[in-house]
């Protein structure tokens, strides 16, 4: 299952981000979007978790927690 992260703290690494959903299962995938032209972070991230189940724990226990001051918000993907 692919998740969005959205209202991610500019400083959130793409490393913090995979830390945070690989508690709650396997992360075969995790993308920091960034800007082309700063190269700074744009404030979210996809992450693909490929067991389903462990996917849903991971949306549910995240969305809406505080990470660096910011609360994120987790969604499938589209």
């Amino acid at each position: 299952m692919k998740l969005l992260v959205r209202n991610l703290s500019r400083s959130t690494t793409e490393q913090e981000i995979r830390q945070l959903f690989t508690a709650h299962g396997y992360v075969t995938e995790c993308t920091l979007v960034l800007d082309q032209a700063t190269g700074k972070s744009k404030g979210f991230a996809f992450v693909e978790m490929p067991d389903e189940k462990e996917a849903a724990v991971a949306l549910k226990s995240l969305h809406e927690k505080r990470i660096a001051k910011n609360k994120i918000r987790v969604k499938v993907a589209q």
